[in-house]
């Protein structure tokens, strides 16, 4: 039995046109729904809650992502069972999401405890999680491999053709939306980092030319007041924009 829950207005397709239509529908939710994700990891756990709600015969949902050092993390799922899976993965050193990280696009598993691809993983993943099928997608934005979107089911041979291909079209979704989310956040960084130079360019302005003081002078009376006054260097200089002075505390403290 597939789960159910968590992207609402999700049902289980068929292969009628009235269901290829009806499948098309929940997908351009889907995108609507992620396109709209504040963050990468909203964006991440919406598309592990649609894998659960839309693939047939998936219990869970888990997504891994390569980290800036190059390893493989669990960043999102629908649950203990769905985090186990990929962790015991990750701490083996092989399975089905490795696989299709580093050599694959996709990878299904029939029955983990007949496979005999990846013993020590497929061992303990039947032992301690209890699932038994499991399928395995790369997400990927042209050649910029970003981890991999793992599906399972306590049921032997719960995903079939069908469970594939609704698999696939979600993976690129999630590709996308995990990409998009990354670069809104970078913007929004950058923004951030740009305004702070602007506010402590404006502070070092105001303080050379009433203090009489060097920029380097400035740029330290600032550091020394965001110091004692335990505030960031930001802070301070928007003090400094707004009232045309250091704060009356750090001001006072450096005139000893």
């Amino acid at each position: 039995m597939s789960g159910s829950g968590g992207a609402p207005g999700i049902g289980s397709g068929d292969g009628s046109g009235d269901g290829a239509v009806e499948l098309a529908e929940r997908f351009a939710r889907l995108a609507r729904a992620l396109r709209t994700a504040p963050t990468p990891e909203d964006a991440q756990e919406r598309v592990t809650l649609y894998a659960v709600a839309t693939v047939p015969g998936c219990d869970h949902a888990g997504i891994s992502l390569i980290d800036r050092h190059g390893g493989v993390v669990s960043v999102a799922s629908t649950g203990a069972t769905a985090r186990r899976v990929d962790q015991i993965q990750h701490e083996v050193g092989e399975g089905p999401c490795l696989g299709v990280i580093h050599d694959r696009f996709v990878c299904a598993v029939a029955d983990l405890d007949t496979d005999d691809r990846w013993p020590g993983f497929s061992r303990r993943a039947v032992a301690e999680t209890g699932v038994r099928g499991l399928l395995c997608f790369r997400l990927f934005v042209e050649d910029d491999v970003l981890g991999a979107l793992t599906l399972s089911s306590a049921t032997p041979g719960a995903f079939d053709d069908h469970a594939v291909a609704v698999g696939t079209v979600l993976a690129a979704h999630a590709a996308l939306a995990v990409t998009d989310a990354r670069n809104r956040r970078r913007a929004a960084e950058l923004d951030e980092a740009l305004r702070s130079s602007r506010d402590i360019g404006t502070a070092l302005g105001i303080l050379m030319a009433r203090r009489l003081v060097t920029r380097d002078e400035a740029f330290d009376l600032l550091r020394t007041a965001s110091r004692r006054l335990h505030r960031k260097l930001r802070d301070v200089a928007l003090d400094v924009v707004e009232t045309g002075t250091l704060p009356a505390a750090a001001a006072a403290r450096a005139e000893r």
